[in-house]
C-alpha cells in the first residue's frame, strides 16, 4: 500500500514550531507534498531541511519568503523537477515533481488569487499555462506506463458542497464560476480524477482550510481547497482519504490540515 499526504504548512518555520515535527515524525505516510513553505533550506532546521528517513527537496521562490513547495518521500525518487516549463511561474515555488518508476507525484501551491486585481490575473496566467501541462504530462506518463498524482493547494473549492458559505463567497476568489470551470477542465479535458470527492462523494466537505479569523474552525466553517488529482487507474487504487484535522483550535499547526490517501499501488 502506498500513503501520500498533502498539507499547506503556512509557513514551515511556523509549522515546525507548532508541531509540523511531530506530525512528520508520527506519519505513516510514504510521500508527502507540502506548500507555503515560505522559506530558503538553509533557514530551517537541519532535521526540517533534511529530516532522517526521507529524501526531502524543498523548491523556494525567487521572491524570498513567499510560496515555496516541497515533496518528501522515504523512496529516493528518479528524477526531480522543479516547475513546468513556465518562464513566468518556474522561479515562483508553485510546482515540484517527483517520479518514480511507475509513479510521478507533483505538488502544487496555485495562486489564491483576490478579485479585482493583480494576484487575481496572475492566477489566471498560471490555470491557462498549467491546465496543458496536467494534459501533457499524463499522457506522457501513461506513454511510459506509468500514473500521475497531483497533490496540493488548489486555491478552488469546485462545488458547493466543498465549502461551509458558498452563497456567501460566490464572488469571492477561489469559488468563482470560472475558476470552478476550469477545476471542471482538470476533471473533464486532462482526465484527472478527485480521488477524495470520488470515495466520499455526498459531502458536505471533508473541509481541509479553515480561517484563522473568528470561529471559522470550532464550527467547521471550512473549504475543501486541498486535493489529490489522480490519473484514473490510480484513483481506482484509492481505498481510504482522510483530513486529519486536529481535535481543537489550540493544536492546529498550519490554517490547513493534511489530506492522506491509501492507495493500493507502490513507487516501484
Amino acid at each position: 500500500m502506498l500513503t501520500v499526504s498533502t498539507v499547506n504548512v503556512n509557513g514551515l518555520r511556523a509549522a515546525t514550531r507548532k508541531g509540523y515535527v511531530e506530525w512528520l515524525s508520527a506519519t505513516k505516510a510514504d510521500v508527502i507534498g507540502l506548500q507555503e513553505v515560505r522559506a530558503e533550506p538553509d533557514q530551517l532546521p537541519a532535521g526540517v531541511r533534511e529530516p532522517e528517513g526521507w529524501h526531502c527537496t524543498i523548491a523556494p521562490a525567487a521572491d524570498k519568503g513567499r510560496n515555496g513547495v516541497a515533496l518528501l518521500s522515504r523512496q529516493e525518487p528518479d528524477e526531480v523537477r522543479v516547475g513546468f516549463g513556465s518562464a513566468e511561474f518556474d522561479g515562483s515555488g508553485r510546482y515540484l515533481e517527483y517520479e518514480f518508476p511507475v509513479l510521478v507525484v507533483g505538488s502544487l501551491y496555485l495562486p489564491s488569487g483576490e478579485v479585482g486585481t493583480p494576484r487575481q490575473d496572475e492566477k489566471e496566467r498560471f490555470m491557462a499555462e498549467f491546465l496543458p501541462y496536467l494534459s501533457d504530462l499524463r499522457t506522457r506518463a501513461e506513454r511510459d506506463g506509468k500514473q500521475v498524482l497531483v497533490v496540493g493547494d488548489w486555491n478552488i473549492a469546485h462545488a458547493e458542497i466543498d465549502l461551509k458559505n458558498w452563497k456567501n463567497n460566490q464572488k469571492t476568489a477561489g469559488f468563482l464560476p470560472e475558476e470552478r470551470a476550469w477545476l471542471t477542465q482538470v476533471l473533464s479535458e486532462a482526465g484527472y480524477v478527485d480521488v477524495h470527492r470520488t470515495l466520499d462523494p455526498d459531502g458536505p466537505g471533508p473541509y481541509s482550510w479553515w480561517s484563522y479569523r473568528g470561529k471559522a474552525f470550532d464550527n467547521d466553517a471550512g473549504w475543501r481547497i486541498d486535493y489529490h488529482m489522480a490519473t484514473p487507474t490510480l484513483a481506482e487504487r484509492a481505498r481510504e482519504a482522510v483530513v486529519e484535522r486536529a481535535p481543537s483550535y489550540d493544536q492546529r499547526w498550519s490554517d490547513h490540515a493534511p489530506v492522506t490517501v491509501t492507495y493500493d499501488w507502490t513507487l516501484d
